[in-house]
């Protein structure tokens, strides 16, 4: 698992699909999903340590996008 599109293939096997219309929501959005799949024991550790990786990366990367946005 090394990007974004592979998290939402794993949480697509859970039968859930997210897509709220703005990226860093989704990304936000799925880190709940992931942490619920988390909680119920259903997810194997590493992989939702790798997903929770990601996710984060991701977010980072947007709300750098954000900031130079708004600075313009």
């Amino acid at each position: 698992m090394k990007t974004l599109y592979d998290v939402q293939q794993l949480l697509e096997k859970y039968g859930i699909l997210v897509h709220v219309g703005k990226r860093i929501w989704d990304i936000e959005l799925m880190a709940l999903e992931l942490d619920n799949i988390n909680h119920a024991g259903l997810i194997d550790h590493h992989d939702y340590m790798m997903a929770k990786l990601i996710l984060s990366r991701e977010h980072r990367i947007e709300e750098l996008k954000e900031k130079k946005k708004d600075s313009k």
